[in-house]
C-alpha cells in the first residue's frame, strides 16, 4: 500500500513508480513538507522489491520544480537554514537511492529544482524546460549540492558561468553542456522517459545496484581506488542467481528473465 502525501503523488506503473511533486499553484517549488514528503516516498520504494526505477517529475506542464519555496526563506537565521539543510535531505536521499531514479523535467528546473534533477541519475527534458541556478541573484549560493554536483557534470567552467551569473538556460544548451542527457518534444516526454525507464527496469536489479555504485565512486575517489571497487563490485556480481540467468540467456539466444537474486 502506497502512503498518502499532501505534497507527493506516488504512481505504480509495473516496475515503475512514478513520483510527482505535486504543487503545481506554486510551480511545485520545494518547501519543508515536500522534502520530508520526498524522501518518506523514497524509503518506502527502497524497500518494494516489486519498483525497479523511479521516474521523478512535477505536476502540470509549466514547472518541474521551480526552485525552493522562498517565502519559507525570510526572518530565517543562519542556524535555523543549516538545521534546515542538514535534516531529512530529499536531495541526499535521491542521490543515495539504491535503484535507478530519472528525473523527467517538464518544465522550469531552477535553483533547487535543477539541484534535485542533478542528484538523479538521468535526466530527460521536455524541449520547453529551462535550467538554472538563479541564487547568487537572492544574494545566496545553492546549497543543495548545486556547487558540487553541477561542477562534477558539466566541469567548473560552465558550473561557474551557470552560478555566478544566475542566468537561465534553454534545454537545448543544457543538452550540449551535458547537464540533460536527452531533449524531446513536449508532447513525447512521458512515453520517451517511460519507455527508457521500463527498458532499464528489464535488467538484473542487483547489477544495476551494484553499477550504479561503481559509477557514482569514479567521481568520488582516486582512480586506482575507483578501479579497485569496480573490481570487487564486478566479482559480487557472479555470486547473484542473475548473472547465472544472464549468461544462460545470452547462450540459449533468448532474452534473459532477471528475478533480482
Amino acid at each position: 500500500m502506497t502512503q498518502s502525501y499532501e505534497t507527493i503523488l506516488v504512481e505504480r506503473r509495473d516496475r515503475v513508480a512514478v513520483l510527482t511533486i505535486n504543487r503545481p499553484e506554486k510551480r511545485n517549488a520545494l518547501n519543508i513538507k515536500t522534502r520530508e514528503e520526498g524522501a518518506a516516498a523514497l524509503e518506502e520504494l527502497r524497500t518494494d522489491d516489486q519498483i525497479r526505477v523511479v521516474v521523478i517529475t512535477g505536476a502540470g506542464d509549466r514547472a518541474f520544480i521551480a526552485g525552493a519555496d522562498i517565502a519559507e526563506f525570510a526572518g530565517r537565521t543562519a542556524i535555523t537554514q543549516r538545521d534546515v539543510m542538514l535534516g531529512r535531505s530529499l536531495f541526499t536521499a535521491i542521490d543515495l537511492f539504491p535503484k535507478p531514479v530519472i528525473a523527467m523535467i517538464n518544465g522550469y528546473c531552477l535553483g533547487g529544482g535543477c539541484e534535485l534533477a542533478l542528484a538523479c541519475d538521468l535526466r530527460i527534458a521536455s524541449e520547453t524546460a529551462s535550467f538554472g541556478q538563479p541564487e547568487i541573484n537572492l544574494g545566496i549560493i545553492p546549497g543543495g549540492g548545486g556547487t558540487q554536483r553541477l561542477t562534477r557534470l558539466v566541469g567548473e567552467g560552465k558550473a561557474m558561468e551557470l552560478i555566478l551569473t544566475g542566468d537561465i538556460i534553454d534545454a537545448r544548451t543544457a543538452y550540449q553542456i551535458g547537464l540533460v542527457n536527452m531533449v524531446v518534444p513536449a508532447a513525447e516526454l512521458e512515453a520517451k522517459t517511460m519507455e527508457i525507464a521500463n527498458r532499464i527496469a528489464e535488467k538484473s536489479p542487483i547489477a544495476l545496484r551494484l553499477a550504479k555504485e561503481a559509477i557514482k565512486t569514479a567521481s568520488r575517489s582516486l582512480l586506482d581506488e575507483g578501479l579497485r571497487r569496480e573490481i570487487d563490485l564486478f566479482a559480487l556480481c557472479f555470486s547473484t542467481e542473475d548473472k547465472e540467468e544472464g549468461v544462460r540467456a545470452f547462450l540459449e539466444k533468448r532474452k534473459p528473465d532477471f528475478k533480482g537474486r
